[in-house]
């Protein structure tokens, strides 16, 4: 099993859509909810708050500088998530296939990275933390 995150991504005109349809949304959003628990694949998910109350944090320059809103030009917003411990990615995608939503919105489907995964071309350094730990733990 694995696990993947379903991402809710939508535009101004997706979430104006679902807020003028939410009461049925939010009723077939329960339902799925349901159907992942049934299914045993079901972690959690959550809803994001309104884009316009977030800060960015911005590394650009030396000192982190903090500004109102989401960002720049956003085409598209970080709306929520559901975490789901499946078999495939392409199970997690017959889930995202199913998952209510209204004209213009977008799922993205990543695969979460397990606790013992290094980034591609780290293997060295994880091989040297582990010599190293194997070393020092000899010691008192």
């Amino acid at each position: 099993m694995a696990k993947y995150m379903l991402i809710m991504r939508g535009t101004d005109e997706s979430n104006a859509a679902v807020m003028a349809g939410f009461e049925e949304l939010a009723a077939s959003t329960y339902q799925f909810i349901e159907e992942l628990m049934t299914a045993g694949v079901f972690i959690a998910a959550e809803g994001l708050d309104d884009a316009a109350e977030s800060v960015v944090v911005d590394f650009s320059s030396e000192a982190p500088v903090v500004t109102d809103g989401p960002y720049g030009e956003t085409k598209e917003l970080f709306g929520g998530y559901f975490m789901l411990d499946v078999a495939s990615k392409q199970e997690a995608v017959e889930w995202a296939k199913r998952l209510p939503s209204v004209a213009g919105s977008k799922i993205e489907v990543r695969r979460v990275a397990g606790e013992d995964e290094r980034p591609p071309g780290h293997e060295e350094s994880a091989e040297a933390g582990e010599r190293a730990g194997s070393e020092s733990a000899g010691r008192v």
